[in-house]
């Protein structure tokens, strides 16, 4: 169990490459706006997505899923991301790509049980001993990966909370660290600390702009930050199951593997059904993005419709960049490679390859991300390559682009020097052809 600690009285970062998606940035009549809520363009399939989540809202859409089709770096996975936004700020975001099923150490439905219910949250209300306030500073101290020596993880937290009367500095271990980098959390965000569990429920933030994750405007709290407060945070279905797992003391010692009996998932269910009724907790649905779904096989998708008409099913969302292909496992050709039956139960949103405007000022909100610095020449150059190549080649050039500025500012003549030390694809292809052709 983490500790927390008072103490006597530097900020981190944790840039993913859809950090900076809040919303699907529709305007109050679900019109797109070209640029907002950190997604540009692709108009038609955000305004979709928006009239998807409304369904969703009026519980229009049980037992159905959404498939975006498109081709490679068109935004899919930035449009379900945003879709899981839209439904609010504790809705948990599973993502899987179709090919991880294939494990050797769970069966393909095990995997697939696990992924649907890491994306059903549980809302729980209690009181608790709580240090809520603003994070007015914060300190992470790291080591390094004790199977990888060239990873760090967090070992500990020093982290100062603050309200309108009051000031406290504390330390945490290993778990709460590793909560707040996952929350990302950041100075200026007020968050509340369970004192005896250690889980971290994320309120809001204080500042102006809304940072890189989705976060509500909120006021400075009042009174002291250590209190006797309602205390709400969401877990997931598969948390559950595996706090349960483990206080079954026959599972843990004789157990084999890493599965899950069924018998312990029903009681919980069982029991997050009796917290519903007694007003103790809500279900809240969350979003299962499968990326490259053309990989899954007939037996997965047999698995995944069944699931979808179940009481506790999350919102699926699907996505492939194949036209018309084998259903893996079969001989059957199918559209985008999946069974008619399957197809049928899905709303399906085309995504369009990005335009060199669109390119421009993603490139301008990764740079802002990631706090590199570039000027206009660099910025139109990479819009240019990722117009000729794909975005993401272009976006991916930043990073190398500002080793070679030493920190500087990002020019041309950078960007230019890391196109030559890293291909896009059609000179590799080209590279390894003019080989072949020179050994025969």
């Amino acid at each position: 169990m983490p500790l927390v600690e008072e103490v006597a009285t530097r900020r981190f970062e944790r840039i993913g490459m859809h950090s900076h998606i809040k919303g699907l940035g529709l305007d109050e009549n679900g019109k797109a706006r070209f640029m907002a809520d950190g997604m540009v363009g692709q108009v038609k399939a955000r305004e979709a997505a928006g009239i998807a989540v409304e369904l969703i809202k009026r519980g229009k859409l049980a037992g159905k899923g959404i498939l975006l089709v498109g081709p490679t770096g068109s935004g899919k996975t930035a449009i379900a991301m945003g879709i899981a936004r839209e439904l609010g700020e504790d809705v948990p975001f599973v993502q899987i790509a179709g090919s991880e099923i294939y494990s050797t150490e769970v069966k393909k439905t095990e995997f697939l049980k696990e992924a649907l219910r890491k994306a059903i949250g549980v809302r729980i209300s209690e009181e608790r001993k709580v240090y809520e306030g603003e994070v007015r500073k914060i300190e992470i101290n790291r080591t390094r990966h004790p199977f990888n020596p060239y990873v760090e993880v967090p070992e500990s937290v020093v982290i100062t909370l603050r309200t309108k009367d009051d000031e406290k500095t504390v330390r945490a271990g290993r778990e709460i660290a590793q909560q707040l980098l996952e929350m990302g959390i950041e100075e200026g965000d007020v968050i509340g600390i369970d004192a005896e569990t250690g889980r971290i429920s994320k309120i809001g933030t204080t500042k102006e702009e809304e940072g890189l994750f989705f976060k509500r405007r909120v006021e400075l709290p009042s009174g002291p930050v250590l209190k006797i407060k309602e205390f709400t945070y969401t877990v997931t279905l598969h948390d559950l199951d595996v706090a349960n797992a483990r206080g079954n003391i026959f599972g843990l010692l004789f157990s084999m593997g890493r599965e899950i009996d069924d018998e312990i998932r029903a009681r919980v269910d069982e029991t997050v059904k009796q917290w519903i009724e007694e007003g103790k907790a809500s279900l809240v649905p969350g979003v299962l993005f499968i990326d490259e779904v053309h990989m899954l096989d007939i037996e997965a998708f047999s698995f995944l419709a069944r699931a979808m008409e179940g009481d506790l099913a999350p919102i699926l969302i699907l996505a492939t960049n194949r036209g018309r292909t084998k259903i893996r496992g079969t001989d059957i050709e199918a559209p985008h490679g999946i069974p008619i039956d399957m197809l049928d139960r899905l709303l399906i949103i085309n995504t369009e390859p990005y335009r060199k405007e669109e390119i421009r000022e993603i490139v301008k909100i990764r740079a802002r991300e990631e706090k590199i610095e570039v000027d206009e020449e660099a910025v139109e150059y990479l819009a240019e390559l990722g117009e000729k190549t794909s975005l993401r080649y272009a976006v991916q050039l930043l990073a190398p682009a500002s080793v070679l500025a030493k920190g500087g500012k990002v020019e041309k003549e950078h960007v230019e020097k890391a196109k030559e030390y890293f291909a896009d694809l059609n000179r590799s292809m080209e590279f390894v052809e003019k080989l072949e052709g020179m050994l025969s």
